[in-house]
């Protein structure tokens, strides 16, 4: 059966967070009145009804009055429902070079552990496939929803996850109204601690190849670096900075023009494994040694930086520590229902792994031995 459920005419505005009702039970009523369409509509939005259609204005309607209102959904509950004991993690992307997509791996296994089933799916970063997505999960019932993302950035959530009857956590990402609990990596921490290393042994001339710096975590470890060059005193050099974009080609271009300097740095922090690559290729067109004349440190693990000549030393991120750290969270509040009061924005730490690319920069070696 197919039934149309129109709205009455009215003129729609974007409702204001004030809008919510302070000190009484947000009921469908009030969702409905914000909305400018009828209770049923409303039921019919929620419910993910199949055979009854809703224009898209309409939904968009009603999904952001839940959110403006901060409406609970409470769909009764089904037994298929009650033995459900699964998860939903839903991601943009699954192609990524880092290892093996770790929150994932790290998150089902936690999850099956405690008893629940996580069921992964790919949205491609299509709207209307997330909202479908979302629609089906819905019906068929989920403990808690895992959202997440292959790079870490800022999102708009879905309306569709603020009318969830499930918990929801973010993962690998974060939206600016801080509606959800969100897990992300300490990536200024890291660029800090990987910058700190190299002054540690006794450089003072740092040169740093950024990421596309429109990129949240491009500019967090930036700052780490720059946070660390100020911390120890030193300054911080515009033109020892380079946006290479990821990029090994750009990566191995920017360093010859920093070797180029009539002070060419003595270390390289690249903001990743990618780009250390492609500065290793250019200082050894140049005749110099890693690190007997110049040191880098990179930033991701990927597998090739172990492999490298010499071995990279670089930042891993906490990949599997954060899919953990989701599941964990919704453990704990599976069964709760809506939305769940949690932290804003948890950062988990990065580890140094020390390989062979970092030694004291050639003029303090020949200081020590003269002494």
């Amino acid at each position: 059966m197919s039934m149309g459920v129109h709205a009455p005419k009215t003129i729609w505005k974007q409702p204001k967070r004030s809008a919510r009702r302070i000190g009484k039970r947000v009921t469908m009523t009030d969702v409905a009145r914000l909305a400018g369409c009828s209770q049923a509509t409303v039921s019919v939005v929620l419910n993910s009804v199949d055979d009854i259609r809703i224009s898209d204005p309409t939904r968009q309607r009603v999904l952001t009055a839940v959110r403006a209102l901060g409406y609970r959904h409470r769909p009764q509950i089904r037994p298929a429902d009650a033995a459900t004991r699964q998860f939903a993690l839903l991601v943009d992307r699954l192609a990524t070079p880092r290892n093996g997509f770790g929150e994932i791996d790290a998150a089902s296994e936690l999850a099956w552990r405690n008893g629940h089933v996580l069921s992964v799916f790919r949205t491609g970063a299509d709207p209307r496939y997330e909202r479908r997505i979302l629609e089906s999960i819905a019906r068929s019932g989920v403990d808690a929803i895992i959202y997440a993302t292959d790079k870490t950035r800022e999102v708009t959530p879905p309306l569709e996850l603020y009318a969830a009857a499930a918990p929801v956590v973010l993962l690998n990402c974060f939206s600016r109204d801080h509606e959800f609990p969100s897990v992300v990596p300490a990536d200024a921490a890291a660029a800090a601690r990987a910058t700190r290393l190299l002054i540690e042994a006794g450089h003072t001339r740092i040169a740093h190849l950024a990421g596309e710096l429109w990129m949240v975590s491009a500019t967090a470890r930036r700052d780490g670096y720059r946070q660390a060059l100020t911390a120890a005193g030193l300054p911080d050099r515009s033109e020892y900075l380079r946006e290479a974009c990821w990029q090994a080609e750009l990566a191995s271009r920017a360093s010859h023009e920093l070797m180029d300097l009539p002070e060419p740095p003595t270390a390289f922090f690249c903001a990743s494994d990618i780009m250390a690559a492609g500065c290793y290729e250019a200082l050894r067109e140049r005749g110099l040694a890693v690190p007997g004349d110049i040191s880098v440190v990179g930033f991701d693990d990927l597998p090739q930086a172990a492999q490298s000549s010499p071995p990279l030393t670089t930042m891993a991120l906490p990949d599997r520590e954060m899919g953990r750290w989701a599941v964990e969270w919704a453990l704990s509040n599976a069964g709760a229902g809506g939305r769940r009061a949690g932290p804003r924005v948890t950062r988990l730490e990065c580890t140094l792994i020390e390989r062979g690319s970092v030694a004291p920069p050639p003029e303090r070696r020949r200081a020590s031995r003269a002494r």
